[in-house]
């Protein structure tokens, strides 16, 4: 980490997510959003921490090697159940199936962060893990629950900020790393790349 304070670059959100923009926005810093258009990696031998670490790495240099004057903040989460790991469904049975996988148990949110300055080479990468019970559902919950929320573009199938009280009994860690940006880590890690 560097320890000379620097002056704030531009700020670009390589993601096209509501959420994390949201979040971003909650810390009272300007920023652009540049959706990365880099393709995510799947793998069975590697760990949700591994794969959040590289996607959200690949979709940094996506941004960064556009914009080589801007610090990008680029991320990717997983939800992992034991060794299975869930993404986002690609249909609402998906969805079902998922949220079923899920009831009843405890699973991790994980989410990888990079933030990359590509004229300087400087790049912090870290991941954030949220503990997440969900209470025991019925196939008729299930359904309530996906009437009201779209499931498609979240990982394991579900928004904690949309109705989550329906689903989750509780969690262990950070709340905002389970809606898509851990900000308490990422405060500190902005703070020590600027030397402040």
């Amino acid at each position: 980490m560097p320890t000379s304070r620097r002056s704030w670059p531009r700020l670009i959100l390589a993601s096209a997510s509501p959420r994390r923009a949201e979040l971003l926005r909650s810390l009272g810093l300007a920023f652009e959003v540049q959706p990365a258009d880099a393709s995510e990696i799947h793998h069975a031998q590697l760990s949700a921490c591994e794969l959040c670490r590289i996607n959200a790495l690949r979709k940094a240099r996506w941004v960064a090697r556009k914009v080589p004057h801007a610090l990008v903040l680029a991320a990717d989460t997983l939800v992992s159940l034991e060794e299975t790991l869930l993404g986002k469904p690609a249909t609402q049975a998906a969805a079902r199936k998922m949220l079923r996988q899920l009831q009843g148990r405890t699973h991790l949110v994980v989410t990888g962060v990079c933030l990359l300055h590509w004229r300087t080479q400087c790049q912090v990468l870290f991941t954030e893990s949220t503990a997440v019970a969900f209470r025991r559902l019925t196939d008729y919950q299930i359904r309530q629950y996906l009437s009201r929320v779209n499931p498609l573009d979240k990982a394991g199938a579900y928004a904690i900020q949309e109705h989550g009280d329906l689903i989750i009994e509780e969690i262990a860690g950070s709340y905002t790393n389970v809606v898509g940006l851990p900000l308490e880590r990422l405060r500190m890690e902005l703070a020590a790349w600027l030397g402040t």
